[in-house]
């Protein structure tokens, strides 16, 4: 078992929370991102470049995940694809995506997606704040709880 982190867009406050929860738990964390990542010295963590282009992160990342791992990512088609190939996702802000309610997700996505390429000003997400800090603590600590023996 193994966590996963979708490095590029993934906030410092969160690689922390998983930083500690690797060297309390033992669990492995690997981020992977497009440019270098900083890693604090640790056989459990560790940090892997992949080439600058769309989704070449996230290719790598569904080509490396094995069943009941966890990857920690904002992207949803990327979840889409963990949870389809047998992974599990879980995103900055607490929520774990699961069979029941990624295609809800996708379909919000896309109709997001659809409003701002007709020139609709969607907005971005609120900045992560402490209450989603503590959200994504709460779930991560759950799925370690039901993970790790």
């Amino acid at each position: 078992m193994k966590i996963w982190v979708d490095a590029d867009a993934c906030p410092a406050v969160i690689k922390e929370i998983l930083f500690r929860a690797a060297k309390r738990t033992g669990v492995p964390v690997t981020l992977v991102a497009n440019q270098p990542m900083r890693t604090p010295p640790s056989k459990l963590i560790d940090s892997i470049q992949v080439g600058a282009g769309f989704d070449v992160a996230d290719n790598e990342i569904v080509r490396r995940i094995g069943t009941g791992d966890l990857v920690i990512t904002a992207d949803i088609p990327l979840a889409a694809d963990v949870i389809e190939n047998g992974g599990q996702a879980l995103n900055p802000r607490g929520e774990l995506y699961t069979p029941d309610n990624i295609r809800e997700r996708l379909s919000m996505r896309d109709f997001m997606d659809t409003l701002r390429s007709s020139g609709v000003e969607t907005g971005g997400p609120a900045a992560l704040g402490p209450r989603d800090r503590q959200a994504f603590g709460n779930a991560l600590d759950r799925w370690l709880a039901q993970n790790v023996k």
